[in-house]
């Protein structure tokens, strides 16, 4: 390694040929910096194009930004009925408690140390009052006043106020809620007003910019802007959310999405976070589905939905393989409600769905939508892939209105005597009585006398009844024998059982021991 030091003055001696030489390397450096500069000027139009090509969303704050308002919530509390001798005591304890000393200048009489304690009068009634419940958004639907929002921002609410852009604050009347999809529709009585366009969400690319307008932290008009990370992302039980990483905090809640042309395509509804703030993963109701229901809304109040009457799950490959669906498509039957649309219809559990008037179930939480958008009364096919076949069903779509619990009917008097058991799949197993099957509406199968080990990992219990074994129905404890000695014990085996009202699927994985 070479030093150099400023000790001595360089002296230089030059030939002609030195001088040639140098000449050439100049000329050559010179050429070098010349593309150097042109790549550099080059590269700065780059630059300016991709800036030219960032969006610019001023002109649709302009454009949607006085459609979007501001919504305040209020809930009614129940007053304590305290004395004013009692309130007083208390205060001066909250005051030497944090102070350290007592009020000051508190008249005699009025609870100060040493002073003649007023008499206690009597306890005032209890009372309501209303107090501020939240903050959150909502967009006009039309110059009417209906309004769409979140049914979490006004749901359980004794009164809305909307504010507008220009200040003006109307009393709002909630015309529908729909807390399945966490829709809400409410209604100001004023005319003229700025309503939104709608977009068309099936037009929405993952990787496009969207923008959002709300109220977070109660700050009105708030503008944040993002793009689309993901499409029918499944987070909620009848809607495929838009994923997007636009900044949603508390109070942009029922908040517009809104793409480059201005359209709404979402209302902003849920995040994804650790601590309660914005992490970067938001997500917002697909606007065709909220006009869908919001339309429903606006007519009766409510929302009708179909319904089938299963318990369903995802299709594993480990099941596809185990009944022969060779690839995992579908949704799983695992439960069917007694005098269900779907039991009348002759679906079983074990069953897999695959299609719905058509429409192919590629995941389970396809069909509940699917359904769900049916209207109650439509008769439909359903095609079930069941023992390695394909079938047929028609259904009569009923309507959703609360969720069905099964009812355990427990242990009949008459159990028989005799029980079996089978200790790779932890089963201790007797007959039916005529009246249990009566009961139950079965014409055979087991009773679960008793699960462990393999059969209690998979979820069996006492009172029981197996149905079918390995796809095949089982009659009584010599046709579950004749089975149960024939299978394969390094594989699962599925197992179809009454509980209650419902009938249910479920895998058992034998323990040799």
């Amino acid at each position: 390694m070479k030093i150099f030091t400023k000790s001595q003055p360089a002296k230089w001696v030059f030939s002609g040929a030195a001088i040639a030489v140098f000449v050439m390397v100049c000329a050559q450096e010179w050429g070098t910096f010349g593309l150097h500069a042109q790549a550099q000027a080059s590269s700065g139009k780059e630059n300016a194009s991709t800036v030219r090509a960032l969006p610019d969303f001023t002109d649709l704050v302009d454009q949607v930004g006085p459609s979007v308002v501001n919504i305040r919530t209020l809930e009614r509390i129940q007053k304590p009925a305290m004395s004013g001798g009692d309130q007083d005591e208390e205060m001066q304890e909250l005051f030497k408690r944090f102070f350290g000393i007592p009020i000051p200048n508190m008249p005699p009489g009025q609870g100060a140390p040493g002073a003649p304690k007023t008499p206690k009068t009597k306890p005032a009634p209890r009372g309501e009052d209303e107090q501020p419940r939240g903050v959150g958004s909502g967009f006009i639907l039309s110059n009417d006043g209906y309004i769409m929002t979140n049914a979490h921002v006004v749901d359980d609410s004794v009164k809305v106020i909307v504010t507008l852009p220009d200040k003006r604050e109307f009393k709002a009347k909630i015309i529908g809620v729909d807390r399945r999809t966490d829709v809400a529709v409410v209604k100001i009585d004023a005319t003229n007003l700025p309503s939104v366009k709608i977009g068309d969400v099936s037009k929405l690319r993952v990787g496009e910019w969207v923008m959002a307008i709300g109220s977070p932290f109660g700050l009105d008009n708030s503008v944040t802007a993002g793009i689309v990370s993901a499409k029918q992302r499944d987070t909620g039980e009848f809607l495929p959310f838009i994923q997007t990483d636009v900044a949603i905090n508390p109070g942009n809640s029922g908040g517009p999405l809104i793409n480059m042309r201005g359209e709404v395509v979402g209302i902003n509804s849920q995040i994804y976070s650790r601590s309660g703030g914005y992490m970067g993963i938001s997500f917002s109701i697909p606007i065709d589905e909220a006009i869908r229901v919001s339309d429903q809304l606006r007519v009766s109040g409510r929302v009708q939905r179909g319904r089938l009457g299963v318990q369903i799950d995802q299709v594993s490959k480990e099941v596809a393989d185990n009944l022969g669906l060779g690839k995992s498509q579908g949704a799983l039957v695992r439960g069917v409600e007694v005098n269900s649309p779907a039991e009348k219809a002759g679906v079983e559990a074990g069953d897999i769905i695959v299609r719905f008037e058509g429409k192919n179930i590629e995941k389970f939480s396809d069909l509940p939508r699917i359904v769900g958008n049916t209207k109650p009364g439509t008769k439909g096919v359903i095609t079930v892939f069941r023992r390695g076949a394909y079938k047929d069903l028609t259904v009569v779509v009923g309507e959703f209105e609360k969720e069905v619990v099964a009812e355990d009917k427990g242990e009949s008097s008459d159990t028989p005597a005799k029980v079996a058991t089978y200790p790779t799949l932890g089963l201790s197993l007797t007959e039916l009585t005529e009246g249990q099957k009566k009961e139950l509406k079965v014409k055979g199968g087991v009773r679960v006398e008793g699960a462990t080990d393999a059969a209690a990992m998979a979820g069996l219990r006492e009172g029981d009844v197996i149905i079918t074994l390995a796809n095949v129905e089982i009659t009584s404890l010599k046709s579950f024998d004749a089975v149960a000695s024939h299978l394969d014990k390094s594989k699962p085996v599925s197992v179809l059982i009454r509980r209650g009202v419902w009938a249910q699927y479920t895998l058992i994985r034998p323990i040799v021991k």
